[in-house]
Parts: C-alpha cells; sequence; structure tokens
C-alpha cells in the first residue's frame, strides 16, 4: 500500500503543473495561488479537529507553522505559478528534481547526523550537469538582457530552494499532531497569498471559467489539501527516506501530462536534462539500494 500511495502522490504532484497552466487562462498567477491556499485552508481546517482535536495550541508550533507556510507553500507556490506564464509545465516540473539536491546540501549544515558522502557528491555533480542542459547555453544572455524565460527558470529553482528550505524547518519543528501543524501552515500561508494578490493584482474583475474553476479545485483538493494528507500518511508509516522516492516520480509526470493533455513539445534537451537530473538523484541517494532493502 505504501507503493501504491507513493505512486499516487507523485501523479498528483505532477498533475499540479498541468493544472496550473490551465488556471492561468483566466486568473492572474498570484490570484491562482491565493484561491488554491484559501480553498486547501478551508478544507484542511474542519478536518483537523475530528482527526486531531483542532489547531495547535503553543505559540511554539504556530512559529514554525509560519516558516512553513512561508517557504514550502506561500512563496515557492507564487515563483512556480509566476514561472508558468513564461514556461510550460513539464519543464517547470523537471526543476523541482534539484529539491532533493539542495535539501542534501542543507541538511549537512544545518541537521545533526545527516552528512554527505561521496556517492552524495558524484549524485550532484550529475545532477548539476542536467541542470546545465536544462537552461541551454543561451541562458546567461537571458538572464542579463531580462527575459523573462531566464528568469522564469531562475525562480523555478528559488521555488525547488524555498521547498528545500520548508524541509529543514520541518524537521527542526517541535512535534505536534501532522494534520493539525499542516491546518496551521495552510491558514497562514492562505492570509499571506491572499494579501500579496490584493497587492499586485487586485480584486478579480470576473469569475473564472468553467475549466478555469474545475482547475483551480482540482488544485486545492489534490495537489494541496489531498497530497499533504496523503504525504503524512506515507510518513507514519514508512518514514522520511521512503517519501524521498517522490522526486523521481514528479518531473516525469509533469513532463507527461504536459506533453499528453496540452500537447506540449518534449525537445530533446529536455529528455537528457530529465534523464541526467533523475540518474544524479539515483546515485546521491542510493535508489538500488533502497529498493532492495539495503545499504550498498
Amino acid at each position: 500500500m505504501n507503493w501504491v500511495r507513493l505512486a499516487a502522490l507523485g501523479i498528483i504532484w505532477g498533475a499540479a503543473f498541468m493544472l496550473v497552466e490551465v488556471g492561468l487562462e483566466d486568473v492572474g498567477p498570484f490570484t491562482l495561488v491565493a484561491a488554491r491556499l484559501v480553498l486547501a485552508a478551508l478544507i484542511l481546517w474542519p478536518l483537523s479537529y475530528p482527526l486531531c482535536g483542532g489547531l495547535p495550541k503553543r505559540a511554539i508550533v504556530w512559529v514554525f507553522a509560519f516558516g512553513v507556510a512561508i517557504l514550502s507553500n506561500a512563496l515557492p507556490f507564487a515563483l512556480l505559478t509566476w514561472a508558468q506564464t513564461y514556461l510550460t509545465g513539464g519543464v517547470a516540473g523537471v526543476f523541482m528534481a534539484f529539491m532533493p539536491f539542495m535539501s542534501l546540501v542543507m541538511s549537512h549544515f544545518l541537521i545533526v547526523g545527516e552528512r554527505m558522502t561521496a556517492r552524495n557528491v558524484a549524485g550532484l555533480a550529475i545532477g548539476f550537469l542536467g541542470m546545465l542542459v536544462l537552461f541551454g547555453t543561451d541562458a546567461l544572455r537571458q538572464i542579463a538582457s531580462g527575459e523573462g524565460t531566464a528568469l522564469a527558470q531562475i525562480a523555478c529553482l528559488g521555488a525547488a530552494l524555498c521547498y528545500a528550505s520548508g524541509s529543514i524547518v520541518m524537521k527542526r519543528a517541535p512535534e505536534t499532531r501532522p494534520i493539525a501543524f499542516g491546518a496551521a501552515t495552510m491558514i497562514l500561508a492562505a492570509i499571506m497569498a491572499t494579501g500579496i494578490a490584493y497587492v499586485i493584482e487586485g480584486v478579480p474583475q470576473a469569475m473564472p471559467s468553467a475549466t478555469g474553476t474545475l482547475a483551480l479545485i482540482g488544485l486545492a483538493i489534490g495537489p494541496t489539501a489531498g497530497a499533504l494528507l496523503l504525504m503524512l500518511r506515507i510518513l507514519q508509516s514508512a518514514g522520511p527516506p521512503f517519501l524521498s522516492l517522490v522526486n523521481y516520480q514528479v518531473p516525469v509526470w509533469a513532463v507527461i501530462f504536459g506533453a499528453v493533455f496540452l500537447g506540449e513539445q518534449v525537445s530533446s534537451r529536455l529528455g537528457v536534462a530529465l534523464g541526467m537530473i533523475l540518474l544524479g538523484l539515483a546515485v546521491s541517494q542510493n535508489l538500488v539500494g533502497r529498493l532492495r532493502g539495503r545499504e550498498v
């Protein structure tokens, strides 16, 4: 069942990039993020009462929830959604494969007992080469000229860095009920995202289309609220190392959904970059050893 849950989580997170692309046809990126988080908060907040007695009671838990709300929800959602006004969902999804590399480096310096090995460094090197392939030779010129595509790529890397930082904050958070902590972070993230959307884009002048509304509801239920509950179930049953295997799936599903449902073109450069990044992940996180159930 854990493998089934892991596969479902990879599909759900991979589909998020397609749903964002559809939602952006009707509303601005920051309004879409705010609506997604508000709906997810309205789902998780009521669920926290029957499942764990409501929201956290200790102030220190809310402090950590605030950090996670910024780093794992409001900021990366905003960066990725804005980036998808320039990039396809498949390309944006591939950048998420860099999150485990960033988390690995940060854990080495910030988490006691988490040390990088020669295998980790080799995987990082392969993944870095994949990043160079993904950016392309003209990336520096685009960045220098302020072109949106290159800046969007930088935003995707920034989102991956946010997710990695958020995972560090979550690891150091005081022990509490996962659903309560998740509901608290979603409420705080929704408040922040709503304020940002109002300042940048103002009040929406029209309701989204039926397709856009379905995409928004899908984002809130699946990749936001539903994925959190599924992730917590995997963590409780199989632990963080097993959960990290989802990072091999998300970029693949993002590319597949974009190509099949949105007709996005998959360039050979994207395929090569994705292959190198996944190979780097497999090396750095010892995928073969995990699948065999032992260290190699």
